[in-house]
């Protein structure tokens, strides 16, 4: 049996590899970042608008102040309400929002480490075959490439989920607590997984459905001849993840369908995987070595790590043995070749067919993200591999057995290692911002240049920035750009001239923020022609030259 004490243990140490994957970060959380990807910061201010909003007005969380006068404005790209929620208490008490995003990052990475890690545990018995798991999970070539995505490393959900599934297809063991217990855990289990994921993404919510749909399948001729029992638990666990998602569902619903924000089939092809990304890897050995020719970009990287797939390969061998094994096994296989043919996006008819019967897809963009599911049910092939190993050599004595588990994680976690990182230093938000929030409603912000559509990333700083006012801001970034933004990006570009001031005194635009250095050799000029007007009065000039403006009727 393992212990509490033991289990503390492995948390600890999931936090402990969560700071050495992601260093030199923890040496100074509040002022390094990645920030250099407009990613990173659309993430933070999520963060920071979930934390500032949900105690105040939780009935319009979603009417964030970008894009404005854009209803919904949140719905346009992920929730990420459940790390919200873990950072809120450190924006309560002042903490910038680079130091939040770095600390539910590390947090992030060692909650899916651990998750997995007790579901290995939970199969297997196996403590040390639990960490493997959860180091390959948590710490792998693509979550590595994904530090600006947030959403992307908290993603404990999929494991618990598919720990819930396995219970509930095993059915009730009467020596735990008879059928009763049986009955309404796992179900319990199941819509908490299910909510924490819908709470935080979209993406993960369908990754689960198909996790799940695949589960069962594989899973079948075990639980089918208990049917009765069996399909009315999943019964429950559905109704009651539908409730308890709705509050998160019907924004995205309504901004769908007024928005038509719907992904077509040609838009997913330039996020999509390849096979050639299966064969990326991002940690230091592999990259220098081998892997660096298949490296293109980080949404196409998915090489597992050797010893963990040599280790899958062990957990196949052993069920082609121990028939007890088999089922598990073959579930995970299927979950890891589903996860790789959806990952290839419109490169197989698989991902147009489950296009048109799954409506959920067509809110999705990025298909390369179904490798999560690849990744995991190798991650968990390797741990029971690593299990089945072990309890091989218990016959030849504990400390050897242990020796191999331990000896396997280490070189498993520096297969793996990317770090330490280059991060970009973060020195506060400009303080001329904090101006913004003590002046007098009604307040509407452009920040200018208000870039087109096809360059709004230059906007993520906007966006980051007004974490310090939080007034309406006509500029914004995120996953989805609403039709209105275009409309006023097409007639703000032409600032200082006439036809943008007009269009933006049209839009209610009361302050101008400008930033003259993003102007290059035009910046003196757009001064000049701001100076010569009478309709801009200047309030402050910041740092780097940022000139805050009140623009007159």
């Amino acid at each position: 049996m393992i212990s509490r004490a033991q289990r503390s243990g492995a948390a600890v140490l999931c936090l402990l590899l969560a700071i050495v994957h992601t260093w030199p970060l923890a040496l100074n959380l509040a002022h390094l970042s990645r920030n250099d990807n407009g990613d990173a910061q659309l993430n933070e201010w999520i963060l920071a608008w979930v934390a500032h909003q949900l105690p105040r007005d939780p009935i319009h969380l979603f009417e964030a102040n970008i894009f404005y006068p854009a209803h919904d404005a949140l719905a346009f790209s992920e929730p990420l309400i459940v790390p919200a929620v873990m950072g809120a208490p450190l924006a309560w008490i002042g903490a910038s929002p680079v130091l939040v995003y770095n600390v539910i990052l590390i947090v992030g990475f060692a909650l899916t480490a651990f998750a997995t890690c007790l579901l290995i545990e939970a199969w297997t018995g196996d403590l040390l075959a639990g960490l493997l798991a959860g180091s390959m999970f948590a710490f792998n070539t693509h979550t590595l490439t994904r530090l600006a995505h947030i959403q992307g490393i908290h993603i404990y959900g999929l494991p618990l989920a598919l720990l819930a599934v396995d219970a509930i297809s095993r059915g009730p063991r009467s020596e735990v607590g008879g059928p009763t217990f049986e009955v309404r855990w796992p179900a319990l289990l199941l819509v908490v997984s299910m909510a924490l994921m819908a709470y935080t993404s979209g993406y993960l919510v369908v990754f689960a459905v198909v996790m799940i749909a695949v589960a069962l399948l594989t899973r079948a001729p075990e639980w089918w001849t208990r049917a009765h029992t069996v399909l009315p638990q999943f019964a429950v666990a559905t109704a009651m993840t539908v409730v308890g998602i709705l509050p998160v569902y019907l924004p995205y619903r309504r901004v769908a369908r007024e928005q038509q924000m719907v992904r077509t089939l040609d838009s997913v092809k330039d996020f999509s995987a390849t096979l050639q990304g299966y064969l990326a890897a991002s940690g230091r050995i592999h990259f220098a070595t081998w892997s660096g020719r298949f490296f293109k970009d980080a949404v196409d990287s998915f090489f597992p790590g050797i010893i963990v797939l040599a280790l899958a390969g062990v957990a196949v061998i052993a069920a082609v043995r121990t028939r007890e094994l088999r089922p598990r096994v073959l579930m995970l296989v299927a979950i890891a070749a589903v996860g790789l043919v959806l990952s290839l996006g419109t490169a197989t008819p698989a991902y147009a067919v489950l296009f048109h019967i799954f409506p959920p897809m067509q809110c999705l963009r990025a298909a390369a993200r179904f490798g999560h599911l690849f990744l995991l049910g190798i991650a968990l092939l390797g741990g029971i591999g690593l299990a089945a190993l072990r309890s091989s050599l218990q016959s030849r004595g504990r400390l050897q057995a242990e020796g191999l588990g331990i000896l396997l994680i280490v070189l498993a976690n520096i297969e793996s290692l990317r770090a330490p990182f280059e991060y970009r230093e973060f020195t506060g938000v400009p303080g001329i911002y904090r101006l913004i929030a003590q002046e007098p409603d009604p307040v509407v912000l452009a920040e200018q240049p208000f870039f087109p559509r096809s360059a709004i990333f230059e906007n993520a700083p906007y966006v980051l920035n007004s974490t310090a006012h939080w007034r309406p801001l006509m500029n914004g970034y995120s996953g989805y750009i609403p039709a209105s933004y275009q409309k006023y990006a097409d007639a703000f570009w032409y600032f200082p001239d006439e036809r943008a001031m007009r269009a933006m005194k049209d839009a209610g635009v009361t302050h101008v923020m400008v930033h003259p250095q993003r102007f290059m050799r035009d910046a003196e000029k757009v001064i000049e022609q701001i100076s010569a007007r009478s309709d801009m009065e200047l309030i402050a000039v910041g740092s780097n030259g940022i000139r805050l403006y009140k623009l007159g009727r």
